[in-house]
């Protein structure tokens, strides 16, 4: 495989166009404050010290990741793998963060970046609570920029197409998968693990 320079990518793309520079917005506007109060669903990225990069799904009721301002996200942080791969590459890494809102029928996606902080004030955590839970932490994002992407890859995708959706029994359990991935633990069906997901929202 041939790897290409810097020089060599200014052969094949050309200069964006002035106004694809210009959509980058350095906050959160009243377009993008719409979108994010309709997204159930984003991509949350980060990077730690090493600089290693983590992508992380997060999801919840529409608008479950607050516009506190023009340049403040809320985003309350619930129960997973307890990995923490994100918040651990906040705290210790560069801050940065990067996230891309999706909103169910709309190809058109909404980008995000700026600095991240955790908090675990009592209060802030009172105000989030979903699922009849308060979450275990917040990220506070000072947001930098802002920009809608074009809908060009979600209409390659199909992604809200139903014409592409699979059966979830195409493919075993995330538990089966991980068993023969590691031998630990018991694999379970598909329908036992989403009646464990349900008490674990």
């Amino acid at each position: 495989m041939t790897e290409l320079a810097a020089s060599d990518l200014k052969t094949i793309y050309p200069d964006p166009s002035p106004r694809v520079i210009a959509k980058a917005r350095p906050e959160i506007d009243a377009h993008s404050e719409k979108f994010i109060a309709m997204s159930p669903f984003c991509v949350l990225a980060t990077s730690g010290c090493d600089g290693s990069v983590d992508a992380s799904p997060r999801g919840g009721n529409p608008g479950f990741v607050h516009v506190a301002g023009p340049n403040r996200l809320l985003m309350p942080d619930r129960s997973g793998n307890n990995r923490i791969d994100s918040l651990r590459n906040i705290v210790e890494g560069s801050g940065f963060v990067q996230l891309i809102f999706f909103v169910p029928g709309i190809d058109e996606t909404l980008r995000v970046g700026g600095r991240g902080k955790v908090s675990m004030d009592p209060e802030l955590m009172a105000s989030m609570v979903e699922f009849g839970k308060p979450p275990r932490a917040v990220l506070s994002i000072d947001v930098h920029e802002a920009y809608f992407h074009c809908g060009k890859a979600l209409m390659r995708s199909k992604l809200w197409s139903p014409d592409t959706r699979v059966e979830r029994a195409v493919m075993p359990s995330i538990s089966e998968v991980i068993h023969d991935q590691t031998r630990l633990g018991e694999p379970e069906p598909q329908d036992m693990v989403e009646a464990r997901y349900k008490t674990q929202l």
